[in-house]
This record gives C-alpha cells, sequence and structure tokens, in this order.
C-alpha cells in the first residue's frame, strides 16, 4: 500500500524556516525541552500525513497542529512539570527571573503569551489555533498579565 505524502516542494525550507519558532512555542507551553522537540517532530510527521495540498500558510498550520499536540501532552496522567531547564535556547541571566515567572503560569495562560508576544499572532489567530472565542483569549491574555504583573511587582519589590 503506497502512502501519499505532503511533502512540499523544498521540504528542508520549509522545515529550516519553523523548526525554531515551533520549539520556542513548544518549550513555553510545555516546559521541558525533550517534550518540546518531540512535539515538534510530531507536528512536521503530522504535516507529512494529514495538511492539505493547498495551504495558504503552512507555517500557521503548523503551529496550529503544534498547539493541539502540546495541550493533548499536558492532558496526559504521567507528566509533570518541574523546575525551568537551564538549556532554554536565549536567556541572560536578566531574563532568567522573568522565565521564571513565567514558567510559573499555567501552561494554558503560557500557551497564549508566547504566541501573542512571541509569535505576533493576534487574538483571533490564537482563538482558531486553541479553538476558543477570541473574547476567551482576550480575557485569558489579560488575566495573564496581571498574574505576571504581579509575580514580577513581589519579585523586584516596590517600583
Amino acid at each position: 500500500m503506497s502512502r501519499t505524502s505532503n511533502r512540499p516542494v523544498d521540504w528542508e525550507n520549509l522545515v529550516t524556516q519553523n523548526e525554531n519558532r515551533l520549539y520556542r512555542a513548544a518549550l513555553a507551553i510545555l516546559g521541558d525541552p525533550h517534550e518540546a522537540e518531540d512535539a515538534v517532530q510530531d507536528a512536521f510527521v503530522r504535516f507529512l500525513e494529514k495538511a492539505p495540498e493547498q495551504l495558504d500558510s503552512p507555517a500557521a498550520w503548523l503551529m496550529r497542529v503544534l498547539v493541539n499536540g502540546c495541550k493533548s501532552r499536558l492532558r496526559l496522567s504521567w507528566r509533570r512539570t518541574g523546575p525551568l531547564p537551564e538549556t532554554l535556547p536565549a536567556p541572560g541571566p536578566e531574563e532568567l527571573e522573568e522565565l521564571e515567572e513565567l514558567f510559573s503560569l499555567p501552561p494554558e495562560d503560557r500557551a497564549v503569551i508566547h504566541l501573542y508576544y512571541y509569535e505576533g499572532y493576534s487574538t483571533g489567530e490564537i482563538a482558531q489555533m486553541l479553538r476558543q472565542c477570541p473574547g476567551t483569549v482576550r480575557s485569558r491574555l489579560s488575566r495573564a498579565r496581571e498574574k505576571l504583573r504581579k509575580l514580577l511587582d513581589v519579585q523586584g519589590g516596590p517600583s
């Protein structure tokens, strides 16, 4: 039985252009580098197996699949969140405290914060990815900002 693939003509370019941003999003949601790597690989495999032939934006399709995959991983009963890993790809010492606070938020809040601020998606696009109402995403974003603000104020003392 032959399997058809939805591999684009320039598969290597698709992977190269998207792997880092997908990894950062997965790491922000999952909080574990190994799980984030697995989630990114799963998203690319799903692309090969299930992506429609004519996609306006393969990158957006990949991000949606990745976010859904991360949400599924978070529902697994054996999963537990540990401390912030030392192998994060970017933070300097000055950013470590802020990242610790970000990782103390619930996964749903981390996902919305990352997709909005780091990936630049609108609340409407995030709502489609997470399959939530845009109002829910805006509320979650507002609450997550407030939680971060309080956490950073407590850590940093009075401003």
